[in-house]
């Protein structure tokens, strides 16, 4: 099976329809989005609208701490996510918000976790952004996979046989084996708001089957996705940092 894995991709349209059209050129089996489908841009009720489409599809489907944040305020938000979050509330009717709502935090495949966050404790959102978070969240499930989101950056650990894991940092296009004797944790980056220097949305195609992990970049109209962001009378610091992918 071939999963596409995405996340984050935080109410930016243009974003998921570039990286939705990428995934069906990579002959993909299953996709699973691993959270924050609102939060920051623009179109939170279009977007929840295509991830309901893909849930009816047979997608996977996970919650993030944005999605959960329009029921329930998080105090952890900086001032611009709050302010998202606030107006996103006002957007999206009554139907998103149940579906959003009623989005789990993790799905199990076999040896495969999706979860946004880590695996340890995933309903109060720890980054896996280390070695040592890596191992940590390995450490809090027997999966020899663990695939998940909420950095914004895209990471690759591998444990090794001393218990600590060893970073690597994925390359587009370069398809990465993932060694059956070994546990991995996995953290495809963003969708809609990519924080590692390059605008280009990031996403990972898993080729469970033949145990190989394939990173993708894709480019998209971020101009487009930051013009609506300041129609929209949003902090313009979620319209420009769409271009330096910061």
């Amino acid at each position: 099976m071939r999963i596409a894995l995405i996340s984050d991709i935080h109410g930016n349209l243009e974003a998921l329809a570039a990286v939705l059209t990428h995934a069906m050129r990579q002959r993909v089996d299953r996709i699973a989005v691993l959270g924050d489908i609102v939060g920051y841009g623009a179109d939170p009720r279009a977007c929840t609208e295509a991830v309901m489409r893909l849930a009816e599809e047979g997608a996977i489907v996970l919650k993030g701490n944005h999605d959960e944040a329009v029921e329930r305020a998080d105090p952890d938000m900086n001032a611009d996510a709050l302010a998202a979050i606030t107006w996103t509330r006002g957007v999206l009717s009554a139907d998103h918000r149940a579906f959003l709502a009623g989005l789990p935090l993790t799905a199990r495949l076999n040896d495969l976790l999706l979860v946004h966050a880590s695996a340890r404790h995933p309903g109060q959102w720890p980054y896996v952004m280390t070695p040592r978070d890596a191992e940590l969240s390995l450490d809090a499930t027997d999966a020899r996979l663990v695939a998940s989101g909420h950095t914004h950056v895209p990471a690759l650990f591998s444990l090794q046989p001393n218990r600590t894991c060893v970073a690597f940092t994925p390359v587009a296009g370069s398809p990465v084996p993932l060694a059956a004797h070994r546990r991995w944790q996995i953290v495809v980056g963003a969708v809609g708001q990519p924080r590692d220097g390059s605008p280009l949305s990031a996403y990972a195609v898993l080729d469970l089957a033949q145990g190989v992990l394939e990173p993708h970049r894709v480019p998209y109209d971020h101009q487009a996705a930051a013009a609506k962001i300041r129609a929209a009378g949003l902090p313009d610091r979620l319209a420009s940092r769409l271009a330096l992918g910061r």
